[in-house]
């Protein structure tokens, strides 16, 4: 059976109704899921292992039947390992269905049917009892329901319905206890992601609205990976502090607590953002860990496993302030059942009577929900603030008529600032339109930038009393843009807008290039790799159930990834492979690109990066993608604001890098849908 959905794209800015099979939603899920990230990890999967043997050493010991309950089981693995280890039965709950049928062949295929059950439910819905999905209750709880905030995915309300209802008291559990780790840091960097920065235009100081200088921000965990946040990039201001451990072992709690840590600063700064991560202990003895920590906190970083399924977390504070060198200071934590967040108080503030645990961020002056923590680095990066800025002085004159295409874009504040006679902007939303009005106010240009509530089509002569436009400009930025060529909405709006253009208007960006580079992936390959085998488990259903999904279409797509994350060697030139011209209208007909490249480095080519690059001017260019040259090894460095796409082969193949072996790509542009569809073959 086939439905009509409605979908807006991003790239023309249409609702197009497209006919999809009811399973499109279903496949796409499996295929974008990642689980063999999971089973690739193979210092989780040994660390896991080793624990369940404990665990089920210590129940026989007792001279017990090990009845293991396995919440959050997946692909059956940890259930497989338990019987292996010696339990007699195993209850394996998936609350995701697709998951629970592949989990079934997976426990059929090796032989494990007779001593595991799945149940496929969420487990606060099973039963236990004569006539209920378990027998009776386990006297081993085994769970994986861990993100990178550790519990995110709701692991304390399972936790806590799970020591109320399905297991016996005193159990054993894999993992034994989780602690979570965090270190006080100051950092330019990554203080750029939460507020906004002051800007310099012709020798002018842009300043930061006073209510979002003073907002707490978003209070969503910025989960990265911090193992490619370098250690010059943040001064630690403290020692690194145990906050809080969780003993999964005894009854959990879902409910609010705080934990503090006291220290004395190792250093004076600003007190700015906290870093954290997560150690799970698999037995009570604290001697089998499996750690969260970033690679650069190891004697030898290389040495570090890599995972993308938990990450380490970023946590901005509340309020920026100044610490000094030997101060005594207390760092506190809060959670609920899903989140958490960090407050920093003199040690001398803690214990008095009056202070009430900090409440959880919230963003009160909206420019946290309009930019995403990407955008705030990108709107705070001077460097192409500067370009930006040279590129505006090159084409306004005294008599410009400016219109801004963009969301919550501070382009056309600055074309105000540089002397265009007057400056519109279209803003996508209420929200949007606010939060430039706050700038516009915080530094005197009340009224400098009319903000308009209205898409392109809409747009008429009369809400430009009259003129026409001189000047269109974009950066360009539209919140939602996923891949890097949605952007082409620019096109799309320059094109509903031509006819309130003057015969010789600049159009900044000029144009748009594509651009691609064969590369190979440190460890990012392992989210599409087949596993085959993991930990003497055959799990090719799995590898076969996502295959069938990535093959309903997601195969044939690029995903977006931010690059800067996942580390990469480049084994071709990059080449730009095709070219959008702004200053003519959107064509009727298909724009097609086909060439190769040779592969000139030795590597395993897993699959293209692709990027795009705006040429503002002639002279003047922002790339979207690399931002600086190949090295000679093929290293690569990557903006951190924007992500770029990637079109991963299903297979990968190597090269030799001399040349003899190529990259062929095939590229076309469709004018009516907005999308580039793309082949590769080696």
């Amino acid at each position: 059976m086939k439905t009509f959905c409605g979908r807006a794209n991003p790239s023309t800015g249409a609702l197009d109704w497209v006919e999809e099979s009811e399973e499109y939603d279903y496949h796409q899920e499996i295929a974008r899921s990642c689980y063999a990230d999971m089973l690739h990890d193979h210092d989780r999967n040994k660390k896991y292992y080793q624990g369940i043997r404990a665990a089920v050493a210590r129940v026989k010991a007792r001279g017990e039947k090990v009845i293991i309950l396995d919440i959050g089981t997946g692909t059956g693995l940890l259930s497989m390992m338990a019987v292996t280890a010696g339990a007699d039965f195993c209850y394996a709950v998936e609350v995701f269905k697709p998951m629970a049928e592949a989990a079934q062949c997976i426990v059929e295929k090796n032989g494990f049917s007779e001593n595991i059950k799945i149940i496929n439910k969420h487990s606060t819905d099973v039963t236990v009892g004569p006539d209920g999905d378990m027998q009776m209750k386990a006297n081993v709880l085994i769970t994986e329901l861990f993100d990178t905030e550790l519990i995110g995915e709701g692991a304390l309300p399972s936790y806590e319905h799970a020591h109320q209802n399905l297991v016996q008291e005193g159990c054993e559990a894999v993992p034994h206890r989780a602690t979570v780790y965090a270190r006080l840091v100051e950092s330019e960097l990554l203080w750029s992601w939460a507020q906004l920065q002051p800007a310099e235009v012709e020798g002018v100081r842009l300043a930061p609205p006073p209510a979002v200088a003073h907002c707490a921000g978003a209070h969503a965990v910025c989960d990265i990976q911090l193992s490619q946040v370098s250690p010059h990039s943040f001064t630690p201001l403290g020692p690194l502090c145990s906050m809080f451990s969780v003993d999964f072992s005894k009854p959990v709690s879902s409910a609010f607590q705080s934990h503090s840590s006291q220290f004395v600063a190792q250093s004076g700064g600003r007190a700015q953002v906290v870093l954290s991560w997560w150690d799970l202990d698999m037995d009570p003895s604290g001697s089998i860990v499996c750690t969260m920590a970033p690679s650069w906190t190891y004697p030898q970083p290389k040495m570090a496993p890599w995972r993308d399924h938990w990450m380490q977390s970023v946590y901005f504070l509340p309020v920026e302030s100044r610490v000094r060198e030997g101060e005594e200071l207390s760092l506190t934590v809060c959670h609920d059942d899903y989140s958490l967040w960090y407050s920093l108080q003199p040690h001398s503030q803690q214990d008095l009577p009056s202070e009430a645990p900090p409440s959880r961020p919230c963003c009160t002056c909206q420019a946290h929900l309009v930019w995403t923590r990407p955008r705030f680095g990108e709107l705070n990066d001077r460097r192409r603030t500067e370009s930006y800025v040279r590129a505006l002085r090159s084409v306004l004159r005294e008599d410009s008529v400016c219109l801004g295409v963009s969301d919550g874009s501070l382009l056309p504040v600055f074309a105000h600032m540089i002397g265009a006679k007057k400056v519109y902007s279209l803003e996508n939303s209420r929200m949007s339109k606010q939060v430039i009005e706050q700038v516009l106010e915080a530094n005197s240009m009340k009224g400098g930038v009319e903000l308009l509530e209205i898409r392109p089509k809409q747009l008429t002569s009369n809400d430009l009393g009259g003129e026409q436009i001189s000047v269109l400009m974009g950066e360009p930025y539209f919140s939602t843009s996923l891949l890097p060529w949605h952007s082409l909405f620019f096109w799309y709006c320059r094109t509903a807008l031509a006819g309130l253009l003057q015969p010789r208007a600049a159009i900044l960006p000029c144009s748009a290039t594509l651009h691609m580079v064969a590369v190979e992936f440190q460890d990012l390959w392992r989210i599409r790799a087949p596993c085959g085998t993991c930990e003497g488990f055959d799990v090719t259903p799995m590898d076969e159930m996502v295959q069938r999904s990535l093959d309903f279409r997601e195969s044939r797509e690029a995903e977006p990834h931010p690059l800067w994350e996942y580390p990469c060697r480049a084994l071709t030139q990059a080449t730009a492979v095709m070219t959008f011209d702004f200053t003519q209208c959107v064509p009727q007909q298909p724009i097609s690109s086909q060439g190769s490249l040779p592969f000139i480095r030795i590597g395993r080519c897993h699959g293209v990066a692709l990027w795009m690059e705006y040429h503002l001017t002639d002279d003047i260019t922002v790339s979207a993608g690399l931002i600086g040259p190949i090295s000679e090894q093929g290293e690569c460095e990557w903006s951190r604001h924007r992500k770029q796409g990637v079109y991963f082969f299903r297979s990968p193949c190597e090269s030799s890098g001399d040349g003899r072996a190529a990259v062929s790509y095939s590229f076309t542009f469709e004018p009516s849908l907005g999308d580039i569809k793309m082949d590769f073959s080696v």
